[in-house]
């Protein structure tokens, strides 16, 4: 199976899901896995893409009304910050940092819709970042807020690559 049935944790966000993934080592090099039809995380697909993040750069803040973000760091290391400000939320006004990458922390990170999140680069190289939606890009379907002055309760602070 490539990834667990359950949640690994419980986590600060409401409705927010992290899942351990399995990662198939081989001196020739790994295989990693990040989403399957049969695990709890899949829903339906929408798309696959990457985003490269450079040494520490921060990208933030953003959201989205109807669309569930599927995120896993296969090269290098990445900090996600994410925020409640959903009204009918338990968590409403939390914060939660986690930190995603091989090959310690290869999870896959699931934010439902309404969520705020950003991530920053770790790593002293790219990090990439695997996505895959529940729903094709959209960009009027996503809220984007600048991280230095979106007036969250976080202050992202420029991080020191590994």
């Amino acid at each position: 199976m490539g990834i667990e049935k359950a949640p690994i944790e419980s986590t600060a966000i409401q409705d927010v899901a992290v899942f351990e993934l399995k990662q198939i080592g081989d001196q020739r090099g790994s295989v990693l896995h990040m989403l399957r039809d049969d695990s709890e995380a899949f829903t339906r697909f929408g798309e696959i893409y990457f985003s490269e993040v450079f040494p520490g750069v921060v990208k933030a803040w953003k959201r989205h009304k109807q669309m569930t973000q599927r995120l896993a760091v296969p090269c290098g290391m990445a900090k996600f910050v994410l925020y409640d400000d959903r009204q009918n939320s338990a968590s409403i006004g939390h914060t939660m940092e986690i930190v995603l990458g091989r090959p310690d922390h290869y999870r896959l990170l699931c934010i439902p819709p309404m969520i705020w999140y950003g991530f920053q680069s770790l790593s002293k190289s790219v990090a990439i970042i695997a996505n895959c939606p529940d729903m094709h890009h959209d960009p009027s379907e996503a809220d984007l807020r600048d991280y230095r002055e979106a007036g969250f309760p976080y202050s992202w602070e420029m991080e020191k690559a590994e």
